[in-house]
């Protein structure tokens, strides 16, 4: 199997607007898919109502959607680094478009179930997909203003989900179409991702890891219906815990073993050697466990525990959302400007926790106020978290890893998300049945408590009954949670330890720089010197002095712009950076017994860069660039690879005229302008145009005729070319524009024929001539 694998040079082609407008349909995309999660948070008590279901029917209405995403999150991600990602969020589009579809017309809570898996399938390529993309696109450093997008798209589809869940299930439109609306947003986003988003694609020999991502699946799916079940269908020690936990385990240790023999695993075991890559797996389980846990039980306390209607308890999560709204837009645009994570995500971590344990001590009477601020406290740190652990992992790693790597982080978070709401669900249950039941045994009744407690109808429940329910469900959330802030401390620890690397500029991370972003032993100064752009300097010169002016080390910059130089320790320098066309840089740096990391920005000329391609859209290879100034010298000139992709670099600022020529194609000559060491994009269309040839002959015996003259008059009659013919009769046109030209030949007597030439399409066309006897 050959699939197209997007290239590292050519992401770099789209323009800032190209990547603004693909931005868009991908956050509309990201918005269909978190409104599915959140849009029935509230629609579910009445759903279940409707459906005769049950409290672990409700927990699998949201688990099914949940279990499906995370177990096919690493197969998204990793088919995103074999083939187009363009393609496969196209395809994880459709697939949850049908989900929705066949979700609103579900007759059974069964149904209900299977077709919200249907939907987790296209949930799980969305969401795991748009990070992958995302890094296609843009560097991390810019990257970190994108992701606040993406959180802040993240805070208006959570709180406007259950809003509009419940308004939808009080009208008269009925909560099926909690499913349908989301339908006509997910078509609008496959069509502006298919008009434009343009990652260019190569083609690249792989075979995919059927067999570890079978194996993963199935390990973590056993796991996960062993939590949404034990103590319910069966007891937590029973034959059917050891199946599935065993099962599940051995799945995984299978999993694990594939992973590591295969060429192209599903998951790169390799990668957990990075600690940051680990830390952020580690630190994103709470995350997901809050993030959930948090939407699916509150909109059950808020209707079921104090009463309201579904439209009101969606209004009572705003805090949550305005918080992480907040915290993540303001975050992300901080982040970009100074490349630094560690602060957001240390504080968004102690704030997850303190808001998680201070929810832990709400009741079926705790005032509204109070719980809206601890709910605004648990909006902030998660939109401090969630989005900046998959970034600092992409800061990280190469692109040819980079839809493994998110995906795992992704997937890592659906599995908390998973498996909290699996086993808070659980506990929830057990605790309103032992609430329900102590109410039941004051009033000295036996007995009574499971057909009670498990009810979701509380309307079919007699007053008293209705009461004593409400209440249990109230109390009992707290614990809730209590364990999800137990859980939560993990993620602080995790991203206590996890090193501050600043975001790089760079789309892609080299072998070479991924050694220099290693730790270096022993005192030396190191890093990476760039130019304007972001691209790393081969050839940049490093002069290390001392404070009295003579040289301590020299060096020069690699292929990929790294370099290191080894020092004395415990004592100041001056590190002199200077490269052709740039301007000198000079800074201080302070070594004491450990090293140290300066990264150089050169100041200097500019660059221009794009894409050749021809009318029809594909690139065109072998095409050759001449870019004069405004007095008609020629500044540089260029020819482009088979991708199409041309890049000149050193362009001073001014008026510039960019020549392009291209076999089969038309010429261009296009006017530009670019600004002193700013780099510049822009991309070339070629017209295509054909050839056209033949032989003219001429007598009985059909004789080649040699130099006769070949006329090509246009459709106005003014002549576009001239030729002889050779010794075989032969003549030939090439660069020809479409349409309809004379064919004038002489040689005896003239001959002159209409023809019309298409654009691409080479044409043959032979001539008779009438030789006098």
């Amino acid at each position: 199997m050959i699939p197209e694998v997007s290239t590292t040079a050519n992401q770099e082609a789209m323009t800032p607007r190209q990547v603004g407008r693909a931005f868009v349909g991908l956050l509309l995309a990201l918005l269909v898919a978190v409104l599915s999660s959140t849009i029935v948070s509230n629609a579910l008590p009445t759903i279940l109502a409707d459906l005769d279901g049950s409290q672990s029917q409700y927990t699998w209405v949201v688990t099914a959607t949940l279990l499906a995403s995370t177990a096919s999150t690493p197969i998204w991600g990793k088919l995103s680094d074999l083939f187009s990602k363009k393609m496969l969020y196209q395809l994880s589009i459709v697939i949850f478009t049908v989900g929705s579809v066949l979700g609103g017309i579900s007759q059974s809570m069964p149904e209900l179930i299977a077709f919200r898996a249907v939907q987790g399938l296209g949930l799980g390529g969305m969401q795991a997909l748009i990070q992958v993309v995302i890094a296609a696109m843009i560097s991390p450093r810019e990257r970190g203003r994108y992701s606040g997008y993406i959180g802040a798209v993240f805070a208006l589809a959570t709180v406007a989900g259950p809003l509009l869940g419940g308004v939808i299930v009080d009208s008269p439109l009925g909560w099926r179409w909690n499913f349908w609306i989301t339908v006509p947003v997910a078509v609008v986003a496959f069509i502006v991702l298919g008009k434009t988003l343009h990652l260019p694609v190569r083609k690249q020999q792989v075979k995919i890891d059927w067999l570890g991502a079978t194996l993963l699946v199935g390990g973590v799916s056993l796991l996960l219906i062993w939590v949404s079940l034990a103590g319910g269908s069966f007891a937590w020690w029973s034959w059917s815990t050891l199946f599935y936990v065993l099962g599940g385990l051995v799945a995984l240790a299978l999993a694990v073993f594939v992973e590591s023999k295969v060429p192209d695993p599903v998951v790169p075991l390799r990668l957990f050697r990075n600690r940051t890559f680990t830390l952020a797996v580690i630190g994103s389980l709470s995350v997901g466990t809050a993030m959930f846990g948090g939407a699916v039980f509150l909109g059950q306390y808020y209707q079921l525990a104090r009463g309201y209607s579904p439209t009101h308890a969606g209004l009572m999560t705003i805090p949550m959302m305005l918080g992480l709204f907040l915290s993540s837009t303001v975050a992300g645009q901080v982040i970009s400007r100074t490349g630094k994570t560690k602060a957001w995500m240390l504080g968004g971590a102690v704030l997850l926790v303190a808001s998680l344990f201070l929810l832990s001590t709400i009741d079926h009477q705790t005032n509204l106020v109070l719980m809206g601020t601890y709910l605004a406290l648990l909006g902030l740190g998660v939109g401090a978290l969630m989005q900046n652990l998959v970034l600092v992992v992409q800061n990280t790693v190469a692109m040819k890893d980079m839809g493994s790597s998110s995906s795992v982080v992704t997937f890592f978070r659906t599995l908390g998300g998973s498996a909290g709401v699996s086993a808070l669900g659980a506990l929830l249950a057990a605790k309103v049945s032992s609430h329900v039941s102590s109410a039941l045994a004051a009033m000295g009744i036996q007995g009574g408590s499971a057909g009670a407690g498990s009810s979701l109808n509380l309307a079919a429940l007699p007053e008293p009954f209705q009461s004593i329910v409400r209440a249990a469900y109230g109390d009992s959330i707290g614990s809730i949670f209590f364990a999800g802030g137990i859980i939560a401390i993990v993620t602080l620890v995790a991203v206590v330890f996890i090193k501050e690397v600043p975001l790089r500029r760079s789309i892609d991370l080299t072998e070479s720089t991924e050694a220099a972003a290693a730790p270096v032993t022993g005192p030396a100064v190191h890093g990476v010197v760039t130019g304007p752009s972001g691209r790393p300097l081969a050839g940049a010169a490093l002069t290390l002095t001392d404070s009295s002016g003579q040289q301590v080390a020299r060096t020069l910059t690699a292929a990929d712009g790294t370099y290191r130089l080894p020092v004395p320790p415990d004592a100041i320098y001056l590190l002199i950076t200077s490269a052709a066309r740039f301007q000198p840089s000079a800074v201080m740096v302070t070594v004491n017994g450990q090293p140290v990391r300066r990264d150089v920005e050169m100041s200097g000329a500019g660059g221009l860069s794009g894409v050749v391609r021809s009318s029809a859209g594909q690139p065109v290879g072998g095409a050759t660039l001449v870019l004069t100034d405004d007095r008609g010298e020629v500044v540089s000139s260029v020819v482009t690879g088979g991708d199409g992709w041309y890049h000149f670099d050193d362009v001073p600022g001014g008026v510039h005229t960019l020549t392009v020529t291209a076999a089969g194609h038309q010429p261009a000559a296009v006017p530009l302008a670019t600004t002193e060491g700013e780099q510049a994009t822009h991309d070339v269309e070629l017209g295509l145009t054909a050839r056209l040839g033949g032989v003219v002959r001429a007598g009985r015996d059909d004789r080649p005729v040699a130099e006769a003259q070949v006329t090509l008059l246009d459709a106005d009659g003014e002549v576009v070319a001239m030729t002889l013919t050779d010794e075989a009769g032969r003549y030939s046109f090439t660069d020809l524009p479409a349409g309809d030209y004379t064919l004038v030949t002489s040689g005896y007597a003239p001959v002159a024929a209409p023809l019309e030439v298409v654009a691409g399409a080479p044409l043959s066309r032979d001539v008779e001539l009438t030789h006098p006897r």
